[in-house]
């Protein structure tokens, strides 16, 4: 029963999450055909049981969209992306150069191209037929969890997945089908930081390379008081740029999820 509540609520969380991501991509398509509405809000007493459960529904609704970004953060690659451009930033040295704002918003888009496929196959198998009332809910919301398992289990790491599935099952699940969806979730998190702390150390080494030598030439030629970072930097810069290392980080991302 309680692994059932669990799953319903993913649910919920992806059908919302799904149909916040299609208003942001057909937005541009449809804005000039349709009128946007306006929304009101008031506090009235209910006279009946269906007003009190139409407004524990749009509580329950408010609450979807006011943690949509942790859904975002736990069921898709964001996490993978924004660490390893993270650690890029790092290891060149340029502290706030690119801002913190342009990395979030380059892995948030960079997201949404990885997670369109998934986000396609929820927005036409499951928000489309349920807002053309072709669907009950509760079939909405089983086809809306279905393509993102799908997508974790394609990225999830089996030792991940075995280690959490003892601690929190009693049997051992015979298919994918038999692991809830919040076993799933936590396997899936932490698969993707061990890649992208593994990514983010193939990204620090010719970076480290590079202060080692100059660290050695300054020390020889007796200038040790002078930072070997000052030096090093122009040329971490010079290597990223003619390597056209942007180009090499997103497309290394962006191959990491095709395996």
């Amino acid at each position: 029963m309680k692994t059932s509540l669990h799953n319903r609520i993913f649910s919920s969380l992806a059908l919302a999450l799904a149909a916040f991501l299609s208003v942001l991509v057909l937005f541009p398509a449809f804005s000039h055909a349709v009128s946007m509405p306006t929304i009101s809000f008031g506090v009235e007493n209910a006279t009946n049981p269906e007003q009190v459960s139409t407004g524990l529904q749009v509580l329950f609704l408010l609450t979807i969209l006011s943690i949509a970004p942790a859904i975002l953060l736990m069921t898709t690659c964001f996490t993978r992306i924004v660490i390893v451009l993270g650690f890029v930033r790092q290891a060149m040295g340029t502290q706030n150069m690119p801002p913190t704002q342009i990395i979030i918003g380059l892995a948030l888009f960079l997201s949404f191209f990885i997670m369109a496929p998934t986000l396609n196959k929820i927005n036409e198998e499951a928000l489309q037929p349920y807002l053309n009332e072709e669907i009950n809910q509760n079939d909405a919301l089983s086809k809306a969890v279905e393509p993102m398992r799908d997508f974790m289990f394609s990225q999830v790491k089996e030792s991940d997945l075995s280690m959490l599935s003892d601690i929190t099952m009693n049997n051992e699940p015979f298919d994918k089908n038999d692991i809830p969806t919040m076993t799933l979730i936590p396997a899936f998190m932490l698969s993707e930081l061990k890649r992208s702390f593994q990514m983010g150390f193939m990204i620090y080494v010719p970076f480290l390379v590079i202060d080692m030598i100059v660290a050695s030439i300054l020390m020889s030629m007796g200038m040790m008081m002078l930072p070997p970072v000052i030096i090093s930097m122009p040329f971490k810069l010079l290597l990223f740029v003619l390597v056209d290392g942007w180009a090499l980080i997103v497309g290394s991302l962006l191959k990491s999820f095709q395996g």
